[in-house]
């Protein structure tokens, strides 16, 4: 098979393009290159869908030889609405983003920030705290039987001892 070397470097560059934009701060940047991705991802369907032929639906006497492979197409079709969708919602972010704060620049996230702090100083979240026990076998269930002396460990390990 033949491929048009043109048209794989426009799809290479459009591709890494727009992943060198979708990794910027700004929305409006992130949009036009989602928009490059998708125009990228459907050049790379058309080049891999091999070169045009005749309509694969019309056949004369079963003659099949130059019929287009329509799975490629299809494929296309299928990027250019999900790049559609995506691009409407972001588009709706950036808007929501200019309207709430005058830029569309994406903010840190403050609980992402504490917990790297926290990940920093090795230091366990109070949530962690509150679902772990001091007492072995305990399961932090909320059952108030459960005690140091109602380890199920230790149980069983005694019936094993008695058994024997």
């Amino acid at each position: 098979m033949n491929v048009n070397l043109t048209l794989v470097l426009i799809a290479a560059a459009l591709l890494g393009c727009g992943v060198y934009l979708l990794l910027e701060r700004s929305l409006s940047r992130v949009l036009v290159g989602l928009v490059m991705i998708g125009n990228g991802v459907s050049v790379a369907f058309l080049v891999a869908g091999g070169p045009a032929g005749r309509a694969p639906i019309v056949t004369k006497d079963g003659d099949v030889t130059g019929l287009s492979d329509p799975l490629p197409q299809a494929m296309v079709l299928t990027a250019i609405v999900i790049t559609l969708a995506t691009t409407a919602f972001v588009l709706a972010m950036a808007y929501r983003s200019w309207q709430l704060n005058g830029h569309d620049d994406v903010q840190d996230d403050v609980e992402d920030a504490t917990i790297r702090r926290l990940a920093a100083g090795d230091v366990t979240s109070e949530a962690y705290d509150a679902t772990t026990s001091d007492f072995p076998g305990d399961d932090s269930s909320g059952d108030p039987g459960e005690g140091p002396d109602d380890d199920p460990l230790a149980a069983d390990a005694a019936e094993i001892m008695a058994a024997k």
